[in-house]
């Protein structure tokens, strides 16, 4: 890794903080009044953000995680019912949103792998947005509420494709069909997170989770990310010609010949993402 990479960096705004260094950028959500409820400028800089450490060759993963006693409550519905807020106008969704470029698509597209640090409850929109990382670890505290038909609207961000390959289509459709709230427990013996650790041990264990990740072989990391987003949708024979045609390029690499050389000589690895 480079000195750059440990170097710490930060693009903040009010509502959305974002720091870099060792590697990894942390995006936070910062409007605990509102149990970080998602505001229309929010979205647009969650969005910026989430393409910004996508596109940093130094950025090796990415943690996104809230402040105060919830990780997003999901959009805010109190501008949205005053008029200000996102949906409140008429068309304002066909008109001003596009789907191709929100925080949950744009999780979806990115090759840098993603871990949400659930400091607090997870609902609506901010479920489907954890849903949308790669992993999921949680405080003890947190929770993940699937209240999305109680409000009378649907998984609106991923959730209805996200569910049912997670948990298969059973436990999905009990999950979704009654609104139910997971503890984080619950969470974890369902399969929806990974961890779930006292709350005070938390952005630790995120983070040492994240180094974990960043001290691999970036181009290899994310190449695997790219190969299983394509398996989902890919035979096992038009898959498998994938991945030898992404090894073939990987074995010409920097890092593949530092991996190997840092093996014999039994030290850990200098990788150069190149």
């Amino acid at each position: 890794m480079t000195d750059a990479a440990t170097q710490v960096s930060t693009d903040t705004t009010d509502e959305v903080l974002y720091e870099f260094s060792e590697g990894i950028a942390t995006l936070t959500l910062n409007r605990p009044a509102r149990l970080n409820t998602i505001s229309g400028p929010m979205l647009a800089q969650i969005t910026r953000l989430l393409i910004k450490a996508n596109e940093d060759p130094e950025v090796r993963v990415v943690i996104l995680t809230g402040t105060g006693r919830a990780f997003c409550a999901g959009l805010d519905l109190v501008d949205a019912t005053q008029g200000s807020g996102i949906g409140s106008q008429p068309n304002a969704v066909s008109v001003n949103l596009d789907l191709r470029n929100t925080p949950p698509t744009v999780l979806f597209a990115m090759d840098k792998p993603t871990i949400c640090a659930l400091n607090g409850s997870a609902a609506g929109y901010g479920l489907d947005t954890a849903l949308g990382c790669d992993i999921r670890v949680m405080a003890k505290s947190a929770k993940m509420a699937a209240a999305f038909v109680k409000r009378g609207v649907v998984p609106e961000s991923g959730g209805t494709w996200i569910l049912p390959r997670l948990l298969g289509w059973s436990k999905a459709a009990e999950l979704i069909f009654t609104g139910r709230t997971l503890t984080a427990q619950e969470s974890v013996d369902m399969g929806l997170a990974s961890h779930v650790v006292p709350d005070d041990e938390l952005p630790g264990f995120a983070r040492a989770l994240a180094l974990e990740m960043a001290s691999n072989a970036p181009l290899a990391v994310q190449s695997a990310k790219r190969l299983m987003r394509m398996g989902l949708n890919e035979t096992f024979n038009d898959h498998v010609h994938h991945v030898y045609l992404q090894f073939l390029q990987l074995i010409r690499t920097h890092d593949f010949r530092e991996g190997m050389t840092s093996f014999l000589e039994k030290r850990p690895a200098e990788f150069k993402a190149r």
